[in-house]
């Protein structure tokens, strides 16, 4: 199983920019579809972008297209969230996740390993 480590969360004002990571400790991820979603408070988890185990293939959730980029590399074991322009609907607790299919999925119980999140607040 393998153990993922987000960082890079914090406090940034609208419009501000956060690089958040995941790193991969134990069994690689590097032939995995990976993931990041994010839960506010109160509020479902919901998923954010997917990408596949190549870096080839990404997808995002409709309010943050354009906004946000995620990449990956394999030889660090490392997923990257590059949050621009960002919004106070941004705040949330971020977390990737390791997905247990080929092909990028929005739903979380499609994903078995996750890690403890990450916080990212965004002021107005």
């Amino acid at each position: 199983q393998v153990q993922l480590v987000e960082s890079g969360g914090g406090l940034v004002q609208a419009g501000g920019s956060l690089r958040l990571s995941c790193a991969g400790f134990g069994r690689t991820f590097s032939r995995d579809v990976m993931g990041w979603f994010r839960q506010a408070p109160g509020k479902e988890r919901e998923f954010v972008a997917g990408i596949s185990w190549s870096g080839g293939i990404t997808y995002y959730t409709d309010s943050v297209k354009g906004r946000f980029t995620i990449s990956r590399d394999n030889a660090k074991s490392t997923v990257y969230l590059q949050m621009n322009s960002l919004k106070p609907e941004d705040t949330a607790v971020y977390y990737c996740a390791r997905s247990t299919l080929m092909a990028i999925s929005t739903l979380g119980d499609n994903y078995n390993s996750w890690g403890q999140g990450t916080q990212v607040t965004v002021s107005s």
